[in-house]
C-alpha cells in the first residue's frame, strides 16, 4: 500500500468502529503557548483530556501533520542521515475520551495491523509497562500473542505523561521485526536494541492516573486512550523497506531532486544524504508556510529558516542550480495535496516565499562559507562560540549549518557556548514577547464543570435579563458579592463577548433591585462558561438572582466597525499585494485596529493608498455582512480563510462580505459595510521578519484622525500667512530660501577670516595650524581644511568642532607632505586625547570623541604628538 491508501485505510477502519474522523489541526497549536509546533495527534485534544473542553463525540481518529524541530527536538543534524529522523511526519491516532480503555484499544490495534493490513503476526512484538499485568494479559490471552514476544520495560520507555503534573499512564508499544539482516549482529539483539532491526510502529497510551505536584498518582474517574502510529514507519513496513526515505512518501520527491541534479539516487552516499535532507526539509517547509509560518529570526520562524537554509546548502553540495528549492514545492503538493488541500490552495504563495528566502540567503552564503573556512583554518582544534555566533549574527548562519560544515572537516563546535550567546542576544526581545505561564484555570474553576454552558446572545443583541448561576472570588465559589467587592459571575446567558481572535472583551453593566455591577472584562476558564469580571455597588449580588445585562453599546459598535474593517483590509491586501498575504495576528479594540500579515517588503505609499481606496469603496457599496454556521470541511471547501494560530472545532462560523471576503470568525460585526464609516490607514511598519503591521481607524476615530490633519493644515497656513494659496508651493519656496541661506553661511564660514587657536612651527620647516570651527559638520570641515591649505606648503591642519554629544576632529596635510607624514596613523594617536577614535588616508583623516574642555592641555599634547609623528 502507498501512503495515500494507508491514510484512508486507517481512517475507514476506525470510522467503522464508531470513531469520529477529525481533520488534522494546524501545525501552529491553537491557544497553547507551551508548544512550538503540533508534534503529536493528541495535541488538538489536550483540553478534552484535561476536562476543559467537551465535544459531541467520545471516540476520535485522525491523521495529524506534525513537526518536531527546535526546542527539545534539536537534532536536525541527524535528519537525512538516519532511516527514521524527520522534521515533518504524519501521526495516525485513535482516541477515547472516557469511552473505552485497554481491552478495546489493544483489540483495535491488533486487528488493524494483522487483519486490515495483513502484517504477519510472527513479525510483531509487544512491550508493556513493568507492572502492567492487565495489559500483558490482554495481549497474551485476548489476542494470543505468545508470552515470549511480550517484553516489560520501565518508566523511561513505557510510561507517558502530558507534563510534570496532570494526566499520565502506562503505555504499550508494538514493534515490527525488519529481520536479522538489519540487526547489529549481537547475540543479545532483541526488542529495545538501538539497531534498525526492531522498529516501534504504534504506541498505545493508557491515561489512567493524575499525577500531582508531589508525584502521587490518583486514578482518573474516566480513563482515556491516546495512540500514535507514524505513517512513514508504517509505510516502510508495508512497502518492504527498512528506510523511511525509500517509501513513496519521499521517493516521489527525491526523484524530482535527482532529476534536476542529474544524479541517481542510491549510488553515492553523500548525494543520497543530500537528497533525503532536501525531501524531508521541503515537506516541513511547504506545510509550515501553508499554516502561516514565515522565515524569521525568532520562534517558529527561526526554526523554519534553519530548516530551509540547511536544505539550501545541501542543494548547493548536490550541484543544484541556484535558486532551485522553490521548484520542489510542487513535488510536495503533488504527493500530499489530495490529503491536505491547504497545500494546493497556498501553492503559489509558498513558491514565492521559498524563492525569496532562498535568493536572500544565497547572496550571503558564499561570503559566510569563506569566513567559516578561514575560521576553521585558523582554529583547527575547534570552532569557539564567539566565531559561531559571529557567523549567525553576520550571515544568518544557523548553528546546525555551521555544525554540518565542521563535522565534514572533523572540527568540533562549542554549541553550548553559542546557545549562551544567543540567549543573551535575545534576552531583551524575549522579555518583551515572552508568554508567561499562567495557572491552570480549568483546575482552579473545577466546579464550573457541573454548570451548564453560557448561552451567548451577543451576535443579535446587547441587552437582556439573565440568571446568576454562580459567583467566584479568587476561583472559590461564594454566596454573595457585597458593596465594593470584586468577583466573577456566571450567568445562564449573556450578550458579553469574551476576548478571542484579536477582538477585546465587551464591558457594560449588570443591574438588579437596589444594586448594580460594572462589567470590566470576561474570563473563560473552561470551554463555554463565560465569567463576568464585576465590581458591585449597592445591594448584594447572589446566586439565583435575576439581573439585567447590558453591554456598552457605543464601545461594542466601535469594536464591530474595526473588526469588519480588518476583514476588508485582509481581502484588499491580498488583492493588491498577492495571495501570499495571510493574517498573522490582529487587535481589534474601540479606538483602532491593528493587523499583522505575511509580506517581505515595505508596503509602498502607492500600495497603501490603493488598499485604502479598495476598503472605502466596499464600505460605500454598503454590502451586507452575513454570518453562517458550517462544517469546517464545507467552509474550507468554499474558500474561507482560516487564521494563523486559531483553534477551530468541527463546526465554524463563517463571516462573509459577498463577492469580497470570506473568513472563519467568531467575533461580532456590523450588519452592513456602510456602518463602518470612513476607513483610514494611520501607519505601516515591520512587526517581525517577514511580517508587516498596519494600524487603521474607522468611524468617529477616523474622523478625529483626519480632523487633526485639518487643524494642523490650518495652523500651518496661519503660521506661513498663506491664506488659501497652495501650501506646497509656499513651503517649497521657503525651503529653497533656507537652503540658499545655509549655503551662503557655509561659504562664509569656510572662507572667513582666521580664528586659529595656534600657528606653530614644527621640525623640518613644517607649520601646524589648529582652529576651532564650532558647529561645523564633517563635510564642511573637509572644505575648510582645503581652504586653509590653499596656497600653502609643508602645512598640517587640525580642526575640531564641539557639539552636544562630544566633538568631531580632522587632520589634513598639504600634498608635499606625502611620504613624510601620514594623517591616518597620526590621528589614531591624537584621538586618545578625546577618548575617541579616528583614522583615514595619508593626506586626510577624521574622527570623533568626547569633549572635556582643558583646551590648552590638549593643544600642547596635540603639538607634541604631531611633532613625534612627523619625526
Amino acid at each position: 500500500m502507498d501512503g495515500k491508501q494507508l491514510r484512508q485505510r486507517f481512517l475507514t477502519y476506525f470510522e467503522q468502529q464508531d470513531h469520529k474522523v477529525v481533520r488534522s489541526s494546524s501545525l501552529v497549536p491553537g491557544d497553547d503557548p507551551t508548544l512550538l509546533f503540533t508534534n503529536a495527534g493528541m495535541n488538538q485534544f489536550k483540553d478534552v483530556f484535561l476536562g476543559a473542553e467537551q465535544r459531541d463525540y467520545q471516540r476520535a481518529a485522525s491523521v495529524q501533520k506534525c513537526v518536531r524541530a527546535g526546542g527539545k527536538h534539536n537534532d536536525l543534524d541527524n535528519v537525512g542521515k538516519t532511516a527514521r529522523h524527520h522534521t515533518f511526519f504524519e501521526m495516525l491516532g485513535n482516541f477515547s475520551f472516557g469511552n473505552y480503555f485497554k481491552s478495546e484499544a489493544i483489540r483495535f490495534a491488533w486487528e488493524f495491523i494483522t487483519k486490515e493490513l495483513g502484517i504477519p503476526r510472527e513479525k510483531l512484538y509487544v512491550t508493556v509497562f513493568t507492572d502492567d499485568d492487565e495489559a500483558f494479559d490482554l495481549w497474551h490471552k485476548q489476542e494470543n500473542v505468545p508470552a515470549d514476544r511480550i517484553s516489560r520495560f520501565g518508566e523511561k520507555d513505557n510510561f507517558w505523561q502530558m507534563g510534570d503534573v496532570g494526566p499520565c499512564g502506562p503505555c504499550s508499544e508494538v514493534f515490527y521485526d525488519h529481520g536479522e539482516a538489519h540487526g547489529c549482529g549481537s547475540p543479545d539483539c532483541k526488542v529495545g536494541c538501538e539497531c534498525d532491526r526492531y522498529v516501534e510502529i504504534w504506541n498505545l497510551v493508557f491515561m489512567q492516573f493524575n499525577r500531582d505536584a508531589d508525584g502521587k498518582l490518583t486514578p482518573l474517574p474516566r480513563p482515556s486512550i491516546d495512540t500514535g502510529m507514524g505513517l512513514e514507519r508504517l509505510a516502510a513496513v508495508m512497502q518492504g523497506v527498512n528506510n523511511n526515505y525509500d517509501t513513496d512518501l519521499f521517493q516521489n520527491i527525491i526523484r524530482d531532486v535527482a532529476k534536476l541534479a542529474g544524479v541517481n539516487y542510491g549510488t553515492v552516499p553523500e548525494s543520497d544524504t543530500a537528497m533525503r535532507v532536501i525531501a524531508d526539509h521541503m515537506r516541513a517547509t511547504t506545510f509550515l508556510i501553508a499554516d502561516g509560518v514565515v522565515p524569521s529570526n525568532e520562534g517558529r520562524g527561526y526554526v523554519l529558516r534553519r530548516i530551509m537554509r540547511r536544505a539550501i546548502r545541501y542543494g548547493k553540495k548536490l550541484g543544484l542550480p541556484a535558486p532551485s528549492l522553490y521548484r520542489f514545492v510542487d513535488s510536495v503538493v503533488n504527493e500530499m495535496g489530495e490529503a491536505y488541500p491547504e497545500l494546493t490552495a497556498s501553492r503559489d504563495s509558498i513558491i514565492k516565499l521559498v524563492r525569496i528566502e532562498e535568493e536572500q540567503f544565497l547572496t550571503t552564503l558564499e561570503g559566510g562559507l569563506r569566513m567559516l573556512n578561514q575560521m576553521i583554518a585558523d582554529s583547527p582544534d575547534g570552532l569557539d562560540a564567539e566565531n559561531a555566533f559571529k557567523l549567525y549574527d553576520t550571515f544568518g548562519f544557523p548553528i546546525d549549518l555551521v555544525e554540518d560544515v565542521c563535522l565534514e572537516k572533523g572540527i568540533n563546535v562549542d554549541r553550548a557556548g553559542f546557545e549562551e550567546r544567543l540567549d543573551a542576544y535575545r534576552k531583551e526581545a524575549k522579555s518583551r514577547t515572552r508568554v508567561h505561564a499562567v495557572e491552570n484555570l480549568a483546575e482552579i474553576y473545577t466546579s464550573l464543570h457541573d454548570k451548564p454552558e453560557t448561552q451567548f446572545l451577543g451576535y443579535d443583541q446587547t441587552c437582556d435579563s439573565a440568571t446568576v448561576l454562580a459567583i467566584y472570588r479568587d476561583g472559590t465559589p461564594v454566596e454573595k458579592l457585597a458593596d465594593g467587592q470584586n468577583g466573577h459571575v456566571l450567568l445562564d446567558k449573556t450578550p458579553f463577548y469574551a476576548e478571542s481572535g484579536g477582538q477585546v472583551d465587551d464591558t457594560g453593566e449588570l443591574s438588579w433591585e437596589g444594586g448594580k455591577a460594572s462589567v470590566d472584562g470576561m474570563l473563560v476558564p473552561i470551554q463555554g462558561r463565560r465569567l463576568h469580571a464585576v465590581r458591585v455597588s449597592g445591594n448584594d449580588l447572589k446566586p439565583g438572582m435575576n439581573v439585567g445585562v447590558a453591554v456598552s453599546d457605543s464601545r461594542r459598535m466601535a469594536i464591530q466597525r474595526n473588526h469588519t474593517a480588518t476583514h476588508l483590509l485582509h481581502a484588499a491586501l491580498r488583492q493588491v499585494l498577492g495571495d501570499h498575504v495571510k493574517q498573522a495576528g490582529s487587535l481589534v479594540d474601540p479606538d483602532k485596529l491593528r493587523f499583522d500579515f505575511s509580506h517581505f517588503n515595505k508596503v509602498t505609499e502607492a500600495e497603501l493608498a490603493k488598499v485604502e481606496n479598495i476598503v472605502n469603496a466596499r464600505i460605500l457599496e454598503n454590502r451586507e455582512v452575513s454570518a453562517d454556521i458550517k462544517s469546517l470541511d464545507d467552509a474550507m471547501a468554499a474558500g474561507a480563510m482560516a487564521l494563523f494560530g486559531e483553534k477551530y472545532g468541527e463546526e465554524v462560523r463563517v463571516v462573509q462580505v459577498p463577492g469580497f471576503s470570506l473568513e472563519l470568525c467568531g467575533g461580532t460585526h456590523v450588519n452592513r459595510t456602510g456602518d463602518i464609516g470612513p476607513f483610514v490607514i494611520t501607519s505601516e511598519r515591520s512587526a517581525a521578519s517577514g511580517i508587516r503591521r498596519i494600524e487603521a481607524r474607522t468611524g468617529t476615530a477616523a474622523l478625529a484622525f483626519l480632523n487633526s490633519f485639518r487643524r494642523e493644515h490650518e495652523d500651518l497656513k496661519a503660521l506661513l500667512k498663506t491664506g488659501d494659496d497652495d501650501l506646497n508651493s509656499i513651503l517649497e519656496k521657503k525651503l529653497d530660501e533656507i537652503r540658499e541661506l545655509r549655503q551662503e553661511l557655509d561659504k562664509a564660514r569656510i572662507s572667513g577670516g582666521s580664528s586659529d587657536r595656534i600657528t606653530r612651527p614644527l621640525d623640518g620647516n613644517v607649520t601646524l595650524l589648529v582652529q576651532d570651527v564650532p558647529g561645523m559638520n564633517p563635510g564642511l570641515m573637509r572644505e575648510k581644511a582645503d581652504n586653509l591649505k590653499d596656497g600653502k606648503s609643508r602645512t598640517i591642519v587640525f580642526l575640531f568642532s564641539v557639539h552636544e554629544k562630544g566633538c568631531n576632529y580632522l587632520l589634513s596635510a598639504t600634498g608635499d607632505m606625502n611620504g613624510a607624514f601620514h594623517c591616518g596613523n597620526a590621528l589614531k594617536q591624537v584621538a586618545q586625547l578625546f577618548d575617541g577614535r579616528g583614522g583615514g588616508k595619508p593626506g586626510m583623516a577624521q574622527g570623533g570623541g568626547n569633549w572635556t574642555g582643558k583646551i590648552q592641555e590638549k593643544l600642547d599634547a596635540l603639538t607634541d604628538m604631531i611633532g613625534q609623528a612627523l619625526s
